[in-house]
């Protein structure tokens, strides 16, 4: 918002998930790139770069790296999406905050999808920051 003289409450960020084989050493002139999180109930389709059923018996797989962009709530782009709920534990429970917000909860990301969000809903698909309790 200060780089750009724009008021804070209109700022938010858009989400991108990146393809596998890049060049992410340099940082972003804006935002930054996430990665080490984990899909659990789905997991990530990097050929068609949109959110897919799990395998067999796998319960979490690898989320794709993302880069998050702050960017005017009026410039947000429009694409068929899930929003995912990010976690830092599997729990998905913790103490409410005095702000009112689960201590565990983060961020809500929005996911590339084909499918209605109540098709990931069902499945209680989110993405962790850590496998461990």
């Amino acid at each position: 918002a200060r780089k750009h003289k724009i008021p804070i409450d209109t700022v938010t960020f858009d989400f991108e998930c990146l393809p596998k084989e890049g060049d992410y050493s340099t940082k972003p002139e804006d935002g930054a790139y996430i990665n080490g999180m984990f899909v659990e109930g789905a997991r990530w389709d990097y050929t068609q770069a949109v959110l897919a059923e799990s395998k067999p018996k796998v319960l979490y797989s690898e989320a794709p790296m993302m880069w998050l962009q702050p960017c005017r709530l009026q410039d947000i782009k429009t694409f068929s999406h899930y929003l995912c709920p990010v976690y830092r534990t599997p729990e998905r429970r913790g103490t409410l905050a005095t702000t009112g917000h689960s201590t565990n909860f983060v961020i809500d990301l929005r996911i590339p999808s084909d499918k209605p969000q109540s098709h990931w809903i069902r499945r209680g698909v989110a993405f962790l920051l850590s496998l461990a309790q």
